[in-house]
């Protein structure tokens, strides 16, 4: 192996990472892959518009599918566009890379072209790819969310069979008008549960899961929804504002991929379906010989990547009262413009419009000073910290 050289080394094996080396591979390169685990099971759950995911992945790898997702902001708001959850032992199997050569191990040292291996050995590649996932929060703004999954027949109180709440604005989690804002998100898992997910997105640092728990057990008693008891959970936490590489990086480094890479969705927290539909422009820059981040981030991405940001930042000092408010405002707009933010990266000037009139229809007038960052810029900072202290 110390004389091997590979056309791709692909660093890390979440759906992102694994998505790449084996479009690689069918793209005929040769790829090496390094992580600790390559066999394990992913356990996050992975949410996605139907029609953000690449037409080259099987209809096996959606578990469910709603048609149209409810939104409860200040009132009702059903998004007729398909929603689905994936199915992670499908997605897998989907995505092959038995002909790639593995390392199970940690990588220690990334460049443009080596990988240096826990062992001390090394990986030669024309490209190196780092699919690692996310660096840790700290103060920085955040995705934070803690989950339960209930069985779908004690859950149908709040969430009937074939309907999701994407967003549940409504003041029913116990936490104050003073307190950083979070909103339920509940979905159809198709294993028989329902998972109950109380997130917060863009406060600096993020919240603690012991909060977040309290807050989701709030709302599933205030609907009376009632607990076994063997139910399981998850939890997340990660930064939101990862940047794309740029646009003229050092050539020393490896290529960021994924939501190391910046498609992570500043708004939303997602990024597996944006990553693995830009899958193949990778490969495509790789077998035509170019550059893969020039492909992969043109001007028009970027920019809807800094505009994204900008929201972040809005939503990063909202009230619950305001969070709920803004949104109201934004699901008024049309398909385009909820897609441009929601999920296209590309279309810069449907996603202005949408961003320039969610602020001008936010009421009452005062609130867009928040929205804007004239007023309050620093309404959270420090919350996490003041909740953590309070556990």
């Amino acid at each position: 192996m110390g004389n091997m050289h590979y056309d791709v080394c692909v660093v890390g094996l979440g759906p992102t990472g694994r998505g790449l080396a084996s479009r690689c591979l069918a793209a005929g390169l040769s790829v090496a892959v390094v992580d600790p685990r390559p066999d394990r099971i992913w356990r996050p759950t992975y949410s996605a518009w139907l029609d953000e995911l690449p037409e080259w992945l099987p209809p096996t790898v959606v578990a469910t599918r709603v048609e149209a997702p409810t939104v409860w902001a200040t009132t009702e708001h059903k998004i007729v566009r398909p929603y689905v959850v994936l199915a992670k032992h499908e997605l897998r199997r989907a995505l092959p890379i038995e002909t790639a050569h593995v390392e199970a191990q940690r990588a220690t040292g990334l460049t443009q072209h080596r990988v240096v291996l826990a062992d001390g050995r090394a990986l030669a590649a024309t490209v190196v790819f780092d699919a690692r996932g996310l660096p840790p929060v700290r103060s920085r703004p955040a995705a934070s969310a803690y989950g339960v999954f209930v069985d779908a027949g004690r859950a149908a109180a709040l969430v009937p069979p074939g309907e999701a709440l994407l967003l549940d604005w409504r003041p029913e989690n116990g936490a104050g008008e003073d307190d950083p804002p979070s909103f339920l998100y509940s979905v159809p898992i198709g294993d028989g549960t329902v998972i109950f997910e109380e997130t917060t997105l863009g406060v600096p640092g993020g919240l603690p899961k012991a909060e977040l728990r309290r807050r989701v057990l709030n709302r599933l008693a205030h609907h009376g929804v009632e607990l076994a008891g063997t139910e399981t959970d998850e939890a997340c936490h990660y930064p939101l504002d990862q940047p794309p590489p740029r646009r003229f990086r050092p050539l020393r480094g490896p290529i960021p991929f994924g939501s190391r890479g910046g498609m992570m969705h500043p708004c939303t927290g997602y990024s597996v379906a944006d990553s693995l539909a830009r899958v193949d422009t990778a490969v495509a820059a790789l077998v035509a010989g170019t550059d893969p981040v020039a492909a992969l981030w043109p001007t028009p991405a970027r920019t809807v990547y800094w505009m994204r940001r900008r929201g972040l930042a809005g939503m990063g000092r909202l009230t619950r009262e305001q969070s709920a408010a803004m949104f109201d405002s934004f699901f008024r707009a049309g398909p385009r413009q909820q897609r441009a933010l929601l999920s296209d990266p590309a279309d810069p000037s449907a996603l202005g419009v949408a961003l320039v009139n969610t602020v001008a229809r936010t009421w009452p007038f005062d609130w867009r000073y928040d929205l804007v960052g004239w007023r309050n810029r620093k309404r959270w900072a420090g919350a996490a910290t003041a909740t953590t202290a309070d556990d």
